[in-house]
């Protein structure tokens, strides 16, 4: 009987054991075959503080969900800062001045702008009761915002197109800052400038007196401009772009809505800005958005109009944009 109790709990053992292996590599092959959790690739999406960030806020608000990604938002104090970013490798998505991200192409780094985010928004403003056109400028010095950038040589040309030299016919000060500039129209200590959005609705709602002489996106067109000039880019890294297609078209989609949305609901946009800190009071950017230009243009669409802007800076300063139009590969299809 021993020997039969001894026999039948070998059995039983060795039935537990033959149980158990197939449990244990089961486990090991489920382990195989799934492994770790998945590691999340983190995005960044760069925006800049004051107007050029305004046609993304909802980004801010909402970012973009992507599966597998992490995505945040960020904005930088200066577009100085964002070209650091992509010239070291680090940003793989933000925003740009048009001959900004040319001059980073022209240097071999691969960028590519993927859509136009803002035309032209300049207004040249007057307290100058004796100047109503451009002719008018004849001997007089005009403040000018951003000297060597966008709102330079698009003034340049204009002037050249109405028979005007720059600094000799006319005098262009760049002594001042955009909000300087403002309050210093505000005050009067200034009769003539140029300034973009919102700084422009800042002077004018400070200073009733002021007036726009002419309209500049006009005077651009009639200067042999193609179509309003762009102000803003979204660039993004091209080997990024070429191996995220279907992430960047989603980032590209909620872009579209959130400026279009900004268009529709200044108020509301401008309340979005000021909670996250984009430098601009939510007043401001509600006055300012109805005459701004936040657009929606694809590179492939802009291109024209990009060309046309970089000839100008081709004409005036070359090495602005690195002494060529970009190439083909420029423009992200």
């Amino acid at each position: 009987m021993k020997k039969l109790f001894r026999i039948v709990s070998a059995l039983i053992l060795f039935a537990g054991l033959a149980v158990r292996v197939p449990l244990w590599a089961r486990a090991a092959a489920e382990s195989d075959r799934f492994g770790d959790p998945p590691v999340r690739e983190e995005l960044v999406i760069y925006g800049l503080r004051g107007p050029s960030g305004v046609g993304m806020i909802r980004l801010f608000e909402e970012p973009p969900v992507l599966p597998g990604t992490t995505v945040t938002l960020e904005a930088l104090a200066q577009a100085n800062l964002m070209a650091a970013k992509f010239l070291a490798g680090e940003a793989k998505i933000g925003i740009l001045p048009p001959d900004t991200a040319a001059k980073i192409a022209s240097g071999g780094t691969r960028i590519q702008v993927a859509a136009v985010t803002g035309l032209g928004m300049l207004s040249l403003l007057s307290a100058d009761s004796a100047v109503e056109r451009i002719g008018d400028l004849k001997g007089r010095t005009v403040e000018v915002a951003g000297q060597g950038a966008t709102p330079d040589y698009v003034f340049r040309k204009i002037l050249l197109s109405r028979g005007l030299r720059p600094d000799v016919d006319v005098i262009l000060g760049y002594s001042l800052a955009y909000p300087e500039i403002a309050q210093a129209l505000i005050a009067g200590r200034v009769s003539l400038a140029m300034l973009p959005e919102p700084f422009a609705t800042m002077a004018r709602s400070g200073n009733r007196n002021l007036r726009p002489v002419s309209d500049i996106q006009e005077e651009w067109v009639a200067a042999g401009g193609s179509g309003n000039f762009p102000m803003t880019v979204l660039v993004v890294d091209g080997d990024w772009a070429a191996s995220h297609r279907e992430a960047l078209a989603t980032v590209l989609e909620r872009l579209k809505n959130s400026i279009e949305w900004v268009v529709s609901n200044p108020a509301e946009a401008g309340a979005l800005v000021e909670k996250h800190d984009l430098g601009l009071s939510a007043p401001v950017v509600a006055a300012a958005v109805p005459r701004s230009n936040y657009v929606f243009q694809s590179a492939a669409g802009a291109r024209p109009a990009l060309e046309s802007l970089y000839r100008a800076f081709l004409e005036f300063a070359p090495q602005a944009i690195g002494g060529a139009l970009p190439a083909d590969s420029f423009y992200w299809k």
